[in-house]
Protein backbone atom coordinates (compact mmCIF):
# COMPACT_ATOMS: atom_id res chain seq x y z
CA UNK A 1 0.00 0.00 0.00
CA UNK A 2 1.29 3.10 -1.32
CA UNK A 3 1.78 5.63 1.92
CA UNK A 4 -0.49 8.45 2.77
CA UNK A 5 1.28 11.36 4.51
CA UNK A 6 -0.77 13.56 6.48
CA UNK A 7 0.61 17.14 6.83
CA UNK A 8 -0.26 20.27 8.41
CA UNK A 9 0.18 23.46 6.07
CA UNK A 10 1.03 26.31 8.47
CA UNK A 11 -0.15 29.50 7.21
CA UNK A 12 2.65 31.45 5.03
CA UNK A 13 1.99 34.67 7.62
CA UNK A 14 1.89 32.34 10.62
CA UNK A 15 4.26 34.84 11.89
CA UNK A 16 2.76 38.03 11.65
CA UNK A 17 0.24 38.04 14.32
CA UNK A 18 -3.35 39.12 14.36
CA UNK A 19 -2.31 41.98 16.00
CA UNK A 20 -0.43 43.34 12.79
CA UNK A 21 -3.40 43.00 10.54
CA UNK A 22 -6.39 45.52 11.17
CA UNK A 23 -9.85 44.03 10.54
CA UNK A 24 -11.96 46.99 9.94
CA UNK A 25 -9.27 48.31 7.50
CA UNK A 26 -9.64 44.85 5.30
CA UNK A 27 -13.68 45.34 5.43
CA UNK A 28 -13.18 49.03 4.53
CA UNK A 29 -11.09 48.15 1.70
CA UNK A 30 -13.18 45.66 0.08
CA UNK A 31 -16.61 47.80 1.24
CA UNK A 32 -15.32 50.55 -1.23
CA UNK A 33 -14.59 48.33 -4.25
CA UNK A 34 -10.79 47.76 -3.53
CA UNK A 35 -8.48 45.05 -3.88
CA UNK A 36 -7.29 43.42 -0.85
CA UNK A 37 -3.30 42.71 -0.46
CA UNK A 38 -2.44 39.37 0.00
CA UNK A 39 -1.10 39.31 3.12
CA UNK A 40 -3.38 40.45 4.86
CA UNK A 41 -6.20 38.79 3.27
CA UNK A 42 -4.51 35.55 4.44
CA UNK A 43 -4.32 37.01 8.01
CA UNK A 44 -7.52 37.53 8.22
CA UNK A 45 -8.73 34.18 7.12
CA UNK A 46 -6.39 32.16 9.13
CA UNK A 47 -7.17 34.65 12.31
CA UNK A 48 -10.72 33.97 11.39
CA UNK A 49 -10.24 30.03 11.81
CA UNK A 50 -7.77 30.49 14.51
CA UNK A 51 -11.25 32.34 16.59
CA UNK A 52 -8.74 35.60 16.68
CA UNK A 53 -11.40 37.18 14.05
CA UNK A 54 -14.88 37.83 15.16
CA UNK A 55 -17.73 35.79 13.46
CA UNK A 56 -19.51 39.89 12.81
CA UNK A 57 -16.26 40.64 11.43
CA UNK A 58 -16.18 37.72 8.96
CA UNK A 59 -19.71 38.53 8.03
CA UNK A 60 -19.29 42.00 7.17
CA UNK A 61 -16.57 40.96 4.57
CA UNK A 62 -18.80 38.20 3.39
CA UNK A 63 -21.44 40.91 2.44
CA UNK A 64 -18.24 42.82 0.69
CA UNK A 65 -17.29 40.43 -0.81
CA UNK A 66 -20.81 39.41 -1.99
CA UNK A 67 -21.65 42.93 -3.55
CA UNK A 68 -18.16 44.15 -4.66
CA UNK A 69 -16.70 40.95 -5.84
CA UNK A 70 -12.93 39.22 -6.01
CA UNK A 71 -10.60 39.24 -9.24
CA UNK A 72 -9.22 35.36 -9.90
CA UNK A 73 -6.00 36.37 -7.53
CA UNK A 74 -8.44 37.26 -4.42
CA UNK A 75 -9.89 34.37 -4.93
CA UNK A 76 -7.32 31.90 -5.22
CA UNK A 77 -5.46 33.88 -2.41
CA UNK A 78 -8.79 33.19 -0.15
CA UNK A 79 -9.01 29.54 -1.45
CA UNK A 80 -5.38 28.44 -0.65
CA UNK A 81 -5.93 30.72 3.03
CA UNK A 82 -8.87 28.42 3.70
CA UNK A 83 -7.06 25.29 2.32
CA UNK A 84 -3.65 26.32 4.90
CA UNK A 85 -6.23 26.51 7.78
CA UNK A 86 -6.26 22.65 8.11
CA UNK A 87 -4.89 19.40 7.54
CA UNK A 88 -4.33 18.57 3.45
CA UNK A 89 -3.61 14.71 2.02
CA UNK A 90 0.03 14.37 0.57
CA UNK A 91 0.24 11.16 -1.37
CA UNK A 92 3.43 8.78 -2.18
CA UNK A 93 4.65 9.70 -5.96
CA UNK A 94 4.36 6.13 -6.32
CA UNK A 95 0.82 5.92 -6.43
CA UNK A 96 -2.23 5.59 -8.56
CA UNK A 97 -3.31 9.27 -9.58
CA UNK A 98 -5.82 10.86 -7.74
CA UNK A 99 -8.66 12.50 -9.16
CA UNK A 100 -12.13 13.35 -7.86
CA UNK A 101 -15.47 14.72 -9.42
CA UNK A 102 -17.06 17.43 -8.12
CA UNK A 103 -21.34 18.84 -9.05
CA UNK A 104 -22.95 21.85 -7.91
CA UNK A 105 -25.71 19.21 -7.44
CA UNK A 106 -29.11 18.91 -9.26
CA UNK A 107 -32.49 16.78 -9.02
CA UNK A 108 -31.88 13.12 -9.26
CA UNK A 109 -27.67 13.19 -9.44
CA UNK A 110 -26.17 10.38 -8.44
CA UNK A 111 -23.15 10.03 -11.09
CA UNK A 112 -20.70 10.01 -8.09
CA UNK A 113 -21.59 6.70 -7.06
CA UNK A 114 -21.33 5.20 -10.44
CA UNK A 115 -18.34 7.12 -11.66
CA UNK A 116 -16.51 6.44 -8.40
CA UNK A 117 -15.87 2.73 -8.77
CA UNK A 118 -16.02 2.64 -12.29
CA UNK A 119 -12.59 5.27 -12.14
CA UNK A 120 -11.09 3.10 -9.47
CA UNK A 121 -11.57 0.37 -12.18
CA UNK A 122 -9.45 2.46 -14.35
CA UNK A 123 -6.06 2.21 -11.76
CA UNK A 124 -7.17 5.66 -10.83
CA UNK A 125 -7.64 6.09 -6.88
CA UNK A 126 -10.69 8.33 -5.77
CA UNK A 127 -10.94 9.77 -2.49
CA UNK A 128 -14.32 11.22 -2.96
CA UNK A 129 -15.05 13.67 0.07
CA UNK A 130 -19.13 14.83 -0.31
CA UNK A 131 -21.72 16.56 1.41
CA UNK A 132 -25.60 16.43 2.82
CA UNK A 133 -28.01 17.85 1.20
CA UNK A 134 -29.32 21.19 2.26
CA UNK A 135 -31.95 22.38 -0.41
CA UNK A 136 -33.86 21.01 -2.91
CA UNK A 137 -30.79 19.32 -4.53
CA UNK A 138 -30.36 16.26 -2.11
CA UNK A 139 -26.76 15.14 -1.32
CA UNK A 140 -24.81 11.99 -1.90
CA UNK A 141 -23.77 11.47 1.97
CA UNK A 142 -27.51 10.94 2.43
CA UNK A 143 -28.32 8.55 -0.45
CA UNK A 144 -25.81 5.96 0.52
CA UNK A 145 -26.70 5.89 3.94
CA UNK A 146 -30.12 4.53 2.66
CA UNK A 147 -27.38 1.19 2.71
CA UNK A 148 -27.70 -0.36 5.40
CA UNK A 149 -24.84 -0.09 8.03
CA UNK A 150 -22.82 2.23 5.52
CA UNK A 151 -20.50 4.98 7.32
CA UNK A 152 -19.24 8.39 6.07
CA UNK A 153 -17.83 9.22 8.58
CA UNK A 154 -14.41 7.57 8.06
CA UNK A 155 -11.20 9.29 10.17
CA UNK A 156 -8.44 10.17 7.69
CA UNK A 157 -6.75 6.59 8.69
CA UNK A 158 -9.68 5.08 6.95
CA UNK A 159 -9.75 6.93 4.00
CA UNK A 160 -6.33 5.89 3.52
CA UNK A 161 -6.79 2.78 3.93
CA UNK A 162 -9.91 2.25 1.79
CA UNK A 163 -8.70 4.03 -1.10
CA UNK A 164 -5.65 2.04 -1.29
CA UNK A 165 -7.60 -1.41 -0.81
CA UNK A 166 -10.35 -0.43 -3.15
CA UNK A 167 -9.24 2.41 -4.83
CA UNK A 168 -12.30 4.21 -3.87
CA UNK A 169 -14.19 6.01 -1.07
CA UNK A 170 -17.33 8.47 -0.40
CA UNK A 171 -17.34 9.87 2.76
CA UNK A 172 -17.32 13.14 4.56
CA UNK A 173 -15.28 15.74 5.44
CA UNK A 174 -13.26 15.23 8.65
CA UNK A 175 -13.01 18.88 10.62
CA UNK A 176 -9.02 18.42 10.02
CA UNK A 177 -10.27 19.69 6.28
CA UNK A 178 -10.62 23.20 5.32
CA UNK A 179 -12.17 24.33 8.82
CA UNK A 180 -12.03 28.02 7.93
CA UNK A 181 -14.59 26.86 5.16
CA UNK A 182 -16.78 24.67 7.68
CA UNK A 183 -17.29 28.22 9.55
CA UNK A 184 -17.52 30.67 7.16
CA UNK A 185 -19.85 28.02 5.26
CA UNK A 186 -22.42 28.13 8.14
CA UNK A 187 -21.82 31.77 8.60
CA UNK A 188 -22.96 32.53 4.48
CA UNK A 189 -25.49 30.06 5.06
CA UNK A 190 -27.13 33.12 7.91
CA UNK A 191 -26.06 36.02 6.23
CA UNK A 192 -27.20 35.91 2.46
CA UNK A 193 -24.08 35.34 1.13
CA UNK A 194 -24.08 31.84 -0.03
CA UNK A 195 -24.36 32.81 -4.21
CA UNK A 196 -21.75 34.73 -4.25
CA UNK A 197 -18.91 32.95 -6.95
CA UNK A 198 -15.46 33.52 -5.11
CA UNK A 199 -17.16 32.86 -1.99
CA UNK A 200 -18.59 29.26 -4.18
CA UNK A 201 -15.11 28.65 -5.38
CA UNK A 202 -13.23 28.95 -2.81
CA UNK A 203 -15.71 27.07 -0.39
CA UNK A 204 -15.40 24.08 -3.23
CA UNK A 205 -11.93 23.91 -4.05
CA UNK A 206 -10.57 24.30 -0.35
CA UNK A 207 -12.28 21.04 0.50
CA UNK A 208 -11.27 19.14 -2.98
CA UNK A 209 -7.42 20.72 -2.75
CA UNK A 210 -7.24 19.18 0.72
CA UNK A 211 -8.07 15.75 -1.08
CA UNK A 212 -4.47 16.04 -2.84
CA UNK A 213 -5.73 15.37 -6.02
CA UNK A 214 -3.87 14.95 -9.96
CA UNK A 215 -6.59 16.09 -11.66
CA UNK A 216 -10.12 17.11 -10.84
CA UNK A 217 -13.47 17.38 -13.46
CA UNK A 218 -16.38 19.48 -12.46
CA UNK A 219 -19.99 19.11 -13.10
CA UNK A 220 -21.37 22.61 -13.31
CA UNK A 221 -25.46 22.48 -13.51
CA UNK A 222 -27.65 25.03 -14.93
CA UNK A 223 -31.24 25.28 -14.78
CA UNK A 224 -34.72 24.58 -12.86
CA UNK A 225 -33.35 21.77 -11.02
CA UNK A 226 -30.05 23.47 -10.28
CA UNK A 227 -28.15 26.11 -7.83
CA UNK A 228 -27.41 27.88 -11.01
CA UNK A 229 -30.37 29.00 -12.76
CA UNK A 230 -28.76 30.68 -15.64
CA UNK A 231 -26.43 29.58 -18.43
CA UNK A 232 -24.11 32.68 -18.14
CA UNK A 233 -24.40 32.14 -14.34
CA UNK A 234 -22.89 28.48 -14.39
CA UNK A 235 -20.11 29.73 -17.21
CA UNK A 236 -18.62 31.98 -14.61
CA UNK A 237 -18.77 29.60 -12.06
CA UNK A 238 -17.04 27.23 -14.32
CA UNK A 239 -14.65 29.30 -15.23
CA UNK A 240 -13.95 30.72 -11.77
CA UNK A 241 -13.23 26.98 -10.25
CA UNK A 242 -11.02 26.07 -13.49
CA UNK A 243 -8.68 28.84 -13.34
CA UNK A 244 -8.33 28.26 -9.16
CA UNK A 245 -7.99 24.67 -9.77
CA UNK A 246 -5.52 24.89 -12.12
CA UNK A 247 -3.23 27.94 -10.67
CA UNK A 248 -3.49 25.73 -7.44
CA UNK A 249 -1.75 22.96 -9.66
CA UNK A 250 -4.37 20.66 -9.91
CA UNK A 251 -5.54 19.80 -13.92
CA UNK A 252 -9.00 21.38 -13.96
CA UNK A 253 -11.27 20.73 -15.95
CA UNK A 254 -15.34 21.49 -15.87
CA UNK A 255 -18.54 20.32 -18.36
CA UNK A 256 -21.57 22.38 -17.99
CA UNK A 257 -24.79 20.05 -17.79
CA UNK A 258 -28.07 20.93 -18.66
CA UNK A 259 -30.74 20.40 -15.27
CA UNK A 260 -33.99 21.30 -16.33
CA UNK A 261 -35.19 17.94 -15.63
CA UNK A 262 -33.88 14.98 -13.55
CA UNK A 263 -30.88 13.10 -14.18
CA UNK A 264 -32.08 9.70 -14.96
CA UNK A 265 -35.97 8.89 -13.77
CA UNK A 266 -35.24 8.30 -9.76
CA UNK A 267 -35.34 10.99 -7.41
CA UNK A 268 -34.89 10.40 -3.37
CA UNK A 269 -32.22 8.49 -1.54
CA UNK A 270 -32.91 4.79 -1.34
CA UNK A 271 -34.57 5.14 -4.98
CA UNK A 272 -31.71 6.93 -6.67
CA UNK A 273 -28.95 4.46 -4.97
CA UNK A 274 -31.17 1.37 -6.74
CA UNK A 275 -30.72 3.62 -10.02
CA UNK A 276 -27.19 3.66 -9.53
CA UNK A 277 -26.63 -0.01 -8.80
CA UNK A 278 -29.06 -0.73 -12.07
CA UNK A 279 -26.49 1.47 -13.83
CA UNK A 280 -24.10 -0.36 -12.46
CA UNK A 281 -25.45 -3.54 -13.48
CA UNK A 282 -25.53 -1.81 -16.83
CA UNK A 283 -29.27 -1.14 -17.74
CA UNK A 284 -29.38 2.31 -16.38
CA UNK A 285 -31.12 5.40 -17.95
CA UNK A 286 -29.20 6.73 -20.93
CA UNK A 287 -28.28 10.36 -19.68
CA UNK A 288 -27.03 9.06 -16.47
CA UNK A 289 -25.15 6.77 -18.42
CA UNK A 290 -23.82 9.35 -20.83
CA UNK A 291 -23.12 12.04 -18.31
CA UNK A 292 -20.80 9.67 -16.08
CA UNK A 293 -19.26 8.27 -19.29
CA UNK A 294 -18.64 11.86 -20.54
CA UNK A 295 -17.19 12.86 -17.30
CA UNK A 296 -14.83 10.04 -16.53
CA UNK A 297 -13.43 10.51 -19.93
CA UNK A 298 -12.48 13.40 -19.21
CA UNK A 299 -10.22 12.36 -15.92
CA UNK A 300 -8.74 9.52 -18.23
CA UNK A 301 -7.30 12.06 -20.85
CA UNK A 302 -6.04 14.32 -17.65
CA UNK A 303 -4.64 11.74 -16.07
CA UNK A 304 -2.87 9.99 -19.51
CA UNK A 305 -4.67 7.00 -18.76
CA UNK A 306 -6.21 7.36 -22.31
CA UNK A 307 -5.06 8.93 -25.30
CA UNK A 308 -8.09 10.74 -26.11
CA UNK A 309 -11.58 10.88 -24.84
CA UNK A 310 -13.03 8.67 -27.61
CA UNK A 311 -11.18 5.90 -26.13
CA UNK A 312 -11.47 6.83 -22.63
CA UNK A 313 -15.00 6.58 -23.12
CA UNK A 314 -15.10 2.96 -24.73
CA UNK A 315 -13.28 1.76 -21.89
CA UNK A 316 -15.28 2.80 -19.48
CA UNK A 317 -18.07 1.95 -20.85
CA UNK A 318 -16.57 -1.90 -21.04
CA UNK A 319 -15.73 -2.10 -17.35
CA UNK A 320 -19.31 -0.59 -17.23
CA UNK A 321 -20.84 -3.94 -19.49
CA UNK A 322 -18.23 -6.19 -17.91
CA UNK A 323 -19.81 -5.80 -14.23
CA UNK A 324 -16.39 -5.16 -13.12
CA UNK A 325 -18.00 -1.29 -11.77
CA UNK A 326 -20.47 -3.17 -9.36
CA UNK A 327 -17.90 -5.52 -7.95
CA UNK A 328 -15.57 -2.38 -7.04
CA UNK A 329 -19.11 -0.39 -5.59
CA UNK A 330 -19.72 -3.29 -3.99
CA UNK A 331 -16.27 -3.72 -2.43
CA UNK A 332 -16.55 -0.13 -1.25
CA UNK A 333 -19.52 -0.72 0.21
CA UNK A 334 -18.49 -3.31 2.44
CA UNK A 335 -14.94 -1.70 3.28
CA UNK A 336 -17.62 1.17 4.66
CA UNK A 337 -19.30 -0.85 6.68
CA UNK A 338 -22.19 -1.41 4.18
CA UNK A 339 -24.20 -4.38 3.15
CA UNK A 340 -25.74 -3.53 -0.48
CA UNK A 341 -27.60 -6.69 -0.26
CA UNK A 342 -29.29 -5.96 2.89
CA UNK A 343 -33.25 -4.20 1.65
CA UNK A 344 -33.79 -0.46 1.07
CA UNK A 345 -37.35 -0.24 2.07
CA UNK A 346 -39.31 1.94 -0.73
CA UNK A 347 -42.67 3.85 0.81
CA UNK A 348 -45.96 3.13 -1.09
CA UNK A 349 -45.86 4.25 -4.55
CA UNK A 350 -48.86 6.34 -6.02
CA UNK A 351 -49.75 6.69 -9.57
CA UNK A 352 -50.14 10.32 -10.98
CA UNK A 353 -51.57 10.43 -14.37
CA UNK A 354 -51.87 12.82 -17.26
CA UNK A 355 -55.55 15.04 -16.79
CA UNK A 356 -54.86 16.55 -20.44
CA UNK A 357 -53.13 15.31 -23.85
CA UNK A 358 -50.07 17.57 -25.14
CA UNK A 359 -45.49 17.72 -25.09
CA UNK A 360 -43.93 17.82 -22.13
CA UNK A 361 -42.87 21.35 -22.25
CA UNK A 362 -41.32 21.94 -19.24
CA UNK A 363 -40.22 20.00 -15.72
CA UNK A 364 -39.73 22.13 -12.34
CA UNK A 365 -36.91 20.49 -11.15
CA UNK A 366 -36.75 22.66 -8.04
CA UNK A 367 -40.37 22.07 -7.62
CA UNK A 368 -39.50 18.59 -7.77
CA UNK A 369 -36.99 18.65 -5.11
CA UNK A 370 -39.12 20.89 -2.91
CA UNK A 371 -41.89 17.89 -2.83
CA UNK A 372 -39.30 15.41 -1.77
CA UNK A 373 -38.34 17.76 1.14
CA UNK A 374 -41.98 17.69 2.10
CA UNK A 375 -42.38 14.15 1.93
CA UNK A 376 -39.19 13.67 4.46
CA UNK A 377 -36.64 12.95 1.62
CA UNK A 378 -34.79 16.22 2.33
CA UNK A 379 -33.85 18.77 4.99
CA UNK A 380 -35.65 22.23 5.53
CA UNK A 381 -32.76 22.55 8.60
CA UNK A 382 -29.45 21.07 9.25
CA UNK A 383 -30.59 19.32 11.95
CA UNK A 384 -33.70 17.48 10.17
CA UNK A 385 -33.70 13.64 9.92
CA UNK A 386 -33.95 12.01 6.63
CA UNK A 387 -36.92 9.71 5.45
CA UNK A 388 -34.55 7.36 2.85
CA UNK A 389 -37.42 5.45 1.53
CA UNK A 390 -39.48 8.39 0.13
CA UNK A 391 -38.82 10.41 -3.57
CA UNK A 392 -40.52 10.30 -6.92
CA UNK A 393 -39.81 8.42 -9.92
CA UNK A 394 -40.67 10.09 -13.32
CA UNK A 395 -42.34 8.40 -16.59
CA UNK A 396 -41.86 11.17 -18.79
CA UNK A 397 -38.84 13.87 -19.91
CA UNK A 398 -39.02 17.02 -22.25
CA UNK A 399 -40.28 16.51 -25.54
CA UNK A 400 -42.22 13.20 -24.35
CA UNK A 401 -45.99 13.14 -26.10
CA UNK A 402 -48.68 12.80 -23.06
CA UNK A 403 -52.13 11.25 -23.85
CA UNK A 404 -54.95 11.51 -21.21
CA UNK A 405 -54.45 8.91 -18.52
CA UNK A 406 -51.00 7.93 -19.23
CA UNK A 407 -48.62 8.22 -16.41
CA UNK A 408 -46.24 11.28 -15.27
CA UNK A 409 -45.07 10.09 -12.49
CA UNK A 410 -45.15 7.71 -8.89
CA UNK A 411 -44.37 9.15 -5.88
CA UNK A 412 -43.00 7.12 -2.96
CA UNK A 413 -44.43 7.94 -0.07
CA UNK A 414 -47.37 7.06 2.60
CA UNK A 415 -51.07 7.39 0.93
CA UNK A 416 -51.83 10.44 2.76
CA UNK A 417 -48.77 12.63 1.68
CA UNK A 418 -49.12 11.43 -1.40
CA UNK A 419 -52.14 12.59 -2.29
CA UNK A 420 -51.53 16.19 -0.66
CA UNK A 421 -48.36 16.41 -2.77
CA UNK A 422 -49.78 15.11 -6.27
CA UNK A 423 -51.09 18.62 -7.61
CA UNK A 424 -47.76 19.84 -6.75
CA UNK A 425 -46.30 17.21 -9.38
CA UNK A 426 -48.86 18.11 -11.84
CA UNK A 427 -48.23 21.43 -11.36
CA UNK A 428 -44.27 20.66 -12.14
CA UNK A 429 -45.02 19.43 -15.27
CA UNK A 430 -46.08 21.75 -18.11
CA UNK A 431 -47.79 20.19 -20.98
CA UNK A 432 -47.74 22.37 -24.01
CA UNK A 433 -49.45 21.96 -28.15
CA UNK A 434 -46.03 21.46 -29.71
CA UNK A 435 -42.93 19.71 -29.18
CA UNK A 436 -40.47 21.95 -27.64
CA UNK A 437 -36.52 21.82 -28.52
CA UNK A 438 -34.69 19.12 -27.18
CA UNK A 439 -32.55 19.99 -24.43
CA UNK A 440 -28.33 19.24 -24.68
CA UNK A 441 -27.18 17.35 -21.89
CA UNK A 442 -23.58 18.43 -22.12
CA UNK A 443 -23.70 22.22 -23.14
CA UNK A 444 -20.51 23.55 -22.70
CA UNK A 445 -16.79 22.19 -21.78
CA UNK A 446 -14.41 24.39 -19.71
CA UNK A 447 -10.75 23.77 -20.44
CA UNK A 448 -7.93 25.97 -18.55
CA UNK A 449 -7.79 29.30 -19.79
CA UNK A 450 -4.97 30.14 -22.83
CA UNK A 451 -1.69 31.29 -21.25
CA UNK A 452 -2.48 30.22 -17.81
CA UNK A 453 -0.51 27.20 -16.46
CA UNK A 454 -0.54 25.01 -13.19
CA UNK A 455 1.71 25.75 -10.74
CA UNK A 456 4.03 23.19 -9.27
CA UNK A 457 2.00 21.60 -6.55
Amino acid sequence: MAPLVVREIPSAVANLGVSQVNPALIIARKRDGGRLPDVEFTEFVSGYARGEIADYQMAALAMAIYLRGLDAGETATLTRAMLESGTTLRWSASGPPRVDKHSTGGIGDKVSLVLAPLLACCGLWVPMISGRGLGPTGGTLDKLESIPGFRTDLSLPEIQRITADVGCVITGATSDLAPADRKLYALRDVTATVSSIPLITASIMSKKLAEGLTALVLDIKYGSGAFMKSLDDARQLARSLVDVGTEMGVDTRALITDMNQPLGRMVGNALEVDEAVATLEGHGPEDLVVLTLELGSELLEQTGRAADRALATQRLREKLVSGEALDRFRAMVSAQGGDLDAPRRRADRTEIRARAPGYVASINGQQLGQIVIELGGGRKQTTDSIDHSVGLEMAVRIGDRVEVDQPLAWLYAPPAAARAAAPQLEAAIGLGPQPPPTPRLIVERIAPSAGRAPEEP
